[in-house]
């Protein structure tokens, strides 16, 4: 009789495949466009995680960290070393914060793919890995995790998006770490099959835990690959077996690992505004309309938005609950009627739009109440291959202006400049660095392939050098 090892030789499970996917995955491969749009990415998301350096719960996770000790072996951004894990909470829990980083939208489920940062870069610096090396993991952390949310959508059936990002943070540390085929089936098999998180964390009245869910999916992710890399061993069935991922949660799909490339980073999206992705079109909408009209906020009588369904349902008062009881950031950063409000009222939407002391402002909490937000089935039928949205904005003399919108700047029909990442960049960044330090990271990041991952940590370790 063949052992169960034997049998898999044999006829390989999912998550053999999905390992055979990762270990000859090759940066080298992927098109100069998506390799581009990669390292724009990973300079917004150091960006934005360095911005976040003084937010409340990273405050804690500090502390926390601080207390608890770990050997140093990973570096904090902003200064400090701790274990590997715990690195990839801390820095995940940075570019997670703001609610900033970039999105990635299939037509059942949204998420952030930015979020296998930490992880991967705290797993790079314990291997020594090279700028390459760094490039390779993070597609494949952005591929698997697209790819699963594109198959494999998990929000309307009551699980987080980080779900898929399970497997998608392992398979971006394993690659970074330089497993072999079974040792990555492993580590994507622990983490996947103890990270199946409830959606509520993003209904209702929203916590701290909307920003941290997916640095504790990284931190497990990690510690699941170190696991593997001591020889811990997962269920190889995790993805198809009794009570396995399909059977219990995501129901039937298929993928065919063997035919997938490195290409899906450039379908991402880099976000404008620091706001939830379906308000980007809105927001831009907005300010489009009222930087053609000169109306000010005070003179609006009401704001009707028709909009595509998960929009509605996420942030619009759907489904996951009133929107216009905002009193955190948390709820702020995901009611639609408060990021388009604001705008109006401020002319962007930036970190300090979340202020509690902003928030709580009659202008805006005034504001809310006169919003009517609704979904329209033409825009939901074109999502996610565009993002529409109709604004009609009825003031108090009478007058009405609307505008219909399709994309927004940094949509993937409309790819950001290297020149806006970098204005972005800068202005998160610039309370926090000197200009020496922000002129180094941009460098770094786009020579990344003469950079090893130590010396960009080095860098990110000390921002005022």
């Amino acid at each position: 009789m063949q052992s169960s090892s034997e049998q898999s030789q044999n006829y390989p499970t999912e998550v053999q495949q999905l390992a055979k996917f990762v270990v000859q995955a090759d940066s080298a491969v992927m098109s100069l466009e998506a390799k581009d749009e990669l390292k724009k990415r990973l300079l917004d998301s150091i960006g934005v995680g360095i911005g976040a350096l003084e937010g409340e719960p990273i405050q804690y996770l500090r502390t926390h960290i601080e207390d608890f000790g770990g050997n140093p072996l990973s570096t904090m951004i902003g200064g400090g070393k701790t274990s590997p894990d715990r690195a990839a909470l801390y820095n995940g829990a940075l570019t997670r914060y703001l609610d900033f980083m970039d999105s990635y939208l299939a037509k059942g489920e949204t998420c952030h793919q930015s979020d296998n940062l930490g992880a991967v870069l705290a797993a790079g610096e314990y291997a020594d890995l090279d700028g390459k090396g760094l490039l390779t993991a993070m597609a494949v952390a952005y591929q698997v995790q697209g790819r699963l949310c594109d198959e494999a959508p998990v929000r309307a059936k009551g699980f987080d998006h980080t779900v898929q990002g399970a497997y998608a943070s392992a398979a971006g540390v394993a690659k970074a770490l330089g497993f072999d085929a079974d040792k990555t089936a492993n580590a994507i098999a622990i983490s996947g099959t103890c990270n199946n998180a409830l959606r509520v964390t993003r209904t209702g009245a929203l916590s701290h835990w909307k920003g941290l869910a997916y640095p504790n999916t990284g931190f497990i992710g990690t510690h699941a690959a170190f696991l593997a890399m001591r020889g811990i061993t997962g269920p190889e069935a995790v993805f198809e077996g009794n009570k396995g991922f399909k059977e219990a949660i995501a129901g039937d799909f298929t993928i065919d690992w063997a035919q997938e490339d490195l290409e899906n980073v450039s379908k991402s999206i880099i976000k404008k505004y620091n706001a939830e992705i379906h308000s980007q079109s809105s927001i831009e909408g907005a300010l489009e309309l009222q930087a053609a009209h000169g109306f000010s906020a005070e003179q609006i009588e009401k704001i009707e938005i028709d909009i595509f369904d998960v929009a509605y349902h996420i942030i619009g008062g759907g489904e996951e609950g009133d929107k216009t009881i905002i009193r955190t950031k948390e709820e702020a950063d995901h009611s639609l009627q408060y990021m388009v409000g604001v705008a109006l009222l401020d002319g962007n939407v930036l970190p300090a739009q979340y202020d509690p002391e902003r928030i709580l402002k009659d202008d805006i909490q005034d504001l809310l109440q006169r919003f009517v937000v609704r979904p329209k089935q033409a825009y939901t039928d074109r999502f996610p291959q565009e993002v529409c949205t109709d604004l009609t904005v009825y003031l108090k003399d009478g007058t009405q202006f609307a505008i219909t919108k399709t994309d927004y700047e940094g949509f993937n029909t409309r790819p950001m400049s290297w020149e806006t990442v970098i204005s972005k960049f800068n202005g998160l960044t610039e309370p926090f660095t000197s200009q020496a330090v922000r002129t180094r990271i941009i460098e770094a990041i786009k020579d990344i392939e003469s950079v090893t991952v130590r010396e960009l940590m080095q860098i990110l370790s000390n921002l005022q050098g």
